[in-house]
């Protein structure tokens, strides 16, 4: 495993820019997905302002906003709000906690916790990052054409979306159009990059690290790939044949008859809007579980070095994630119980969606079970990790409902929808990822961030996350549907509203919020309390490299010895045993 397959002494453009070191391809997903997640969380922002206080204008940046987002007064449109709320869930979902999740942790972390040069392909884990960087940005491009950007829901369900934003505007300059195609490139990169992370695992491993001795971290890492090599491709076929029902007219997604505003659509026929809904839900189900696993590899990490023991039940979590990323492929309809498939393919969903809380519910028992009784150190990292176990527990327990097809049917297209699945994306999945941050930053920069200003940072995130999603479990059970631009417009809407502005006040409360971590993140890479290669005195074999990594992550290539978790061992000197350290050095 010689580390002299790129070059040593790269010029600035080669080693920082078009990179080959996966932790320099790593740390750019990171800085990008991270400032995605920002944007994407501002425009979330200024929804909630119209939720809150319909009709009234904008404060500070109303008047910014354009003539597609808003009037002349600086008050949302109608049109406007649904472009907002397209381009909120594309970008945090697939600009940004995914890339995080996978591009960012996986790309920098696993190939050092299985004692790897670098990835196995490293042109191809450059291209990966330049080709989501291209569908970012064009992502974004299409908030300056003629139109504005999509509109028609991150979910782009047709017919609309075929025909949206297509009056008076070239078939390829509009913002529907942009998407497709910078959806086509995100998935793309995901394709790219989940077959390069299943050869690493898989062929990269050094001596001794067989696939029971991996961490978890790499467990989750591996069944998430194997996802996104599977569930993108349909995706990617779906957003070509609606780009051709854009761009020539062809009808794979519209349906014979179709009257629009009066006027019956020459064009359309033969097509079938559900066969959208079928190839996007059968990508868009595994993908929650693409932002959830990498999580749950992270909080694992992260538990067993602040409790000092190994995880309870490895081999059990291991084989829950398995079993959890199989079962995802076979639970997508769940999100079609309205679209009249039949009580008998309902029945088959339900029971799938049942069937599949269950590894779920052992992987949240084991590490729940990882902490009785231990000595648990509250470190920064370690109280991310903990709020984990809660939120994720309140986003699987209201998800059930709406696995019940009776259930749904009132709930569907609700907010409680949003309040389930941000539960376990926002408060759950991105917290983790938060704790990831301050756990392996000592790692990536040599230094660790400030206490003081991660307490500030987490204490009123913890708080607001929750003041900004619960409150969409009332507005949805009193009936309110999502995705409406003033809901005080129908009776239903009237009498939640106080909950509704209480989940705007949280919104922007959870933005101010995150200033102590944007303070923290750049000011410790410069000024945060040096350390040395192993502060956290962690078993894996990350640890074993110098902070930061040099070229080729290690000075020897190190071996194996035992399991990843061997803490608090009986009559030892240390209460961690490292994997790297042979039995003589460590007893």
């Amino acid at each position: 495993m010689s580390s002299d397959h790129h070059a040593h002494n790269p010029g600035f453009i080669s080693k920082y820019v078009f990179s080959l070191d996966h932790k320099v391809i790593g740390v750019q997903y990171t800085v990008t997905s991270l400032i995605f997640l920002f944007f994407g969380f501002s425009l979330m922002m200024i929804m909630r302002w119209q939720l809150a206080y319909p009709g009234e204008a904008i404060p500070l940046v109303g008047g910014w906003l354009g003539k597609y987002l808003v009037d002349n007064n600086g008050v949302l449109l109608p049109e406007g709000y649904n472009s907002l709320g397209a381009m909120h869930g594309t970008i945090m979902v697939f600009l940004g906690v995914v890339p995080l999740a996978v591009g960012g942790f996986g790309n920098y972390v696993m190939p050092l916790q299985i004692g790897a040069p670098d990835m196995a392909f490293p042109k191809l884990n450059m291209a990966s990052y330049w080709v989501y960087f291209a569908g970012g940005v064009t992502m974004l491009s299409s908030f300056f054409v003629p139109g504005g950007a999509a509109n028609s829901g991150w979910t782009a369900y047709p017919p609309l979306s075929n025909i949206a934003n297509t009056v008076g505007t070239y078939p390829f300059w509009n913002g529907q159009t942009i998407w497709l195609l910078a959806m086509v490139l995100l998935i793309t990169s995901s394709l790219l990059g989940s077959v390069n992370f299943i050869v690493t695992i898989m062929h990269l491993r050094v001596k001794g690290l067989t696939m029971f001795r991996l961490p978890f971290f790499v467990w989750a890492q591996f069944v998430t790939s194997f996802l996104l090599l599977l569930a993108f491709p349909p995706l990617e076929a779906a957003g070509v044949l609606q780009l051709m029902d854009r761009v020539f007219d062809t009808s794979f997604f519209m349906p014979s008859g179709l009257v629009v505003s009066g006027v019956v659509q020459e064009y359309s026929g033969g097509g079938s809007p559900l066969l959208w809904q079928h190839l996007f839900w059968f990508l868009a189900h595994p993908e929650v579980y693409v932002l959830i696993l990498p999580a749950i590899g992270i909080v694992g990490e992260i538990i067993a070095n602040n409790t000092r023991r190994p995880l309870w039940g490895y081999k059990t979590l291991v084989y829950s994630v398995i079993f959890l990323g199989f079962m995802s492929f076979v639970v997508w309809a769940h999100h079609m119980f309205l679209t009249g498939m039949g009580t008998a393919m309902s029945t088959f969903f339900q029971t799938t969606t049942m069937i599949i809380s269950i590894p779920s519910v052992v992987i949240l028992t084991a590490l729940l079970l990882s902490l009785w009784q231990a000595s648990i150190r509250f470190t920064v990292p370690m109280l991310f990790a903990l709020s984990f176990l809660p939120m994720f527990a309140i986003g699987g327990l209201t998800g059930l409902p709406l696995g019940l097809s009776a259930s749904d049917i009132q709930l569907h297209d609700t907010y409680y929808v949003i309040g389930h699945f941000h539960y376990v994306v926002a408060p759950g999945t991105i917290m983790a990822l938060l704790g990831g941050v301050y756990f392996w930053y000592p790692k990536v920069t040599g230094r660790k961030m400030s206490t003081l200003l991660g307490h500030l940072h987490f204490w009123p995130s913890f708080v607001f996350m929750n003041t900004v999603f619960f409150p969409m479990f009332m507005v949805g059970l009193a009936g309110v549907s999502r995705r409406l631009w003033d809901q005080t417009e129908y009776v239903q809407g009237i009498d939640v509203q106080g909950w509704v502005r209480m989940s705007s006040w949280g919104a922007w409360g959870l933005g101010l919020a995150q200033l102590p971590f944007i303070i923290n993140f750049f000011f410790s890479a410069f000024a945060g309390k040096k350390v040395d290669a192993n502060p956290w005195k962690a078993t894996t074999l990350e640890w074993a490299a110098p902070s930061p990594p040099p070229h080729g992550n290690f000075a020897e290539v190190p071996v194996a010895y035992r399991g990843p978790y061997e803490y608090s061992v009986p009559n030892a000197k240390e209460d961690f045993h490292p994997q790297h350290i042979p039995d003589s050095q460590v007893v």
